[in-house]
């Protein structure tokens, strides 16, 4: 068992609550945090406000590896693992909490504000209607019966974006969106420039991305499938259907399947994910992958994560 080290030795982690809008919190609101070792001591529980500092045990092994839980009344819980704590280096961490009738706020993405803000998106989405009319009455029909569904689009597309490749990103490859009932909360299909698989295949031999062995367990039809590794949660996965293909503006394209899992780690994907929807009947949550994404990129200090939407 590890020996908690002098009260000299101690390792200070600051923590700070934002709400779904990617603000702080308001700061009446009490925060009940929980802090475990990785040891799987629980050394605190208690309420504290919303920017909250914290001097902990050093212990100079696996034991500095702690998390970190947040749940405040009206909201939902979320937390962070691992957070590396040690004397020398002060940690920030930074969770969101969601209210519990917290919904999808899209005012930052009505259409002619997503075309003028995010025109590579925009373009995407508009391809392959009629007109630009047609276009915009196909995307407000999507915001307003299925807006889990527009907000995991956004997640992903924003994911894609932020993704360096040798050239561009995963997203500037996409040239339009498959407009059917395969446009889920969890994923959607797509239409790309097959260069994108080259890409990425060199982005993976940098570690970028890590290649899926058992992709076709999970993506039926599927030829190849790699997912990013850059976060702990809520890294972008891209499944190649490259036996399915559509010319556009001259262009052989390849069918496309991104989305977005929990976890990194293979294990919990399948035991976490796929069977706990399986048995709930549900499917991701772009509300979870919204949360999950946005702390895993502070934590990283990487561009914050942006979707043209908030969730209040």
């Amino acid at each position: 068992m590890a020996t908690v080290a002098a009260a000299s030795q101690t390792s200070p982690l600051k923590v700070s609550i934002f709400d779904g809008t990617r603000q702080p919190i308001a700061g009446n609101v009490q925060i009940l945090y929980t802090i475990t070792d990785g040891n799987n001591n629980i050394l605190f529980r208690d309420y504290r406000s919303p920017g909250a500092q914290f001097n902990l045990p050093f212990y100079d092994n696996f034991g500095d590896n702690y998390s970190v839980v947040a749940f405040a009344n009206g909201y939902g819980q979320a937390g962070f693992t691992p957070v590396k704590c040690s004397p020398s280096v002060p940690q920030v961490l930074d969770i969101m909490l969601l209210g519990k009738n917290a919904g999808f706020n899209f005012a930052a993405a009505e259409w002619d504000r997503l075309a003028a803000t995010n025109s590579l998106l925009a373009g995407i989405i508009a391809h392959g209607a009629a007109d630009d009319a047609a276009a915009r009455d196909r995307y407000t029909q999507l915001m307003e019966d299925r807006p889990a569904v527009l907000a995991c689009l956004f997640n992903i597309a924003t994911a894609m974006a932020a993704i360096p490749l040798r050239t561009g990103s995963p997203l500037e490859y996409f040239k339009e969106l498959i407009w059917d009932d395969t446009m889920a909360q969890d994923r959607f299909y797509g239409w790309a420039d097959p260069a994108l698989y080259d890409e990425v295949k060199l982005a993976a031999s940098h570690g970028v991305f890590s290649r899926e062995a058992d992709f076709a367990l999970f993506h039926t039809g599927a030829t190849d499938s790699y997912k990013q590794i850059q976060f702990g949660e809520a890294n972008v996965q891209l499944t190649f259907h490259q036996n399915d293909t559509k010319v556009i503006d001259g262009l052989t394209c390849i069918r496309m399947e991104p989305d977005i899992d929990y976890y990194k780690d293979l294990a919990a994907h399948a035991l976490l994910e796929v069977v706990a929807n399986a048995i709930s009947g549900s499917l991701t949550d772009p509300r979870q992958v919204y949360v999950l994404r946005w702390i895993a990129g502070r934590h990283a200090g990487v561009p914050d994560f942006n979707p043209p939407y908030v969730i209040a």
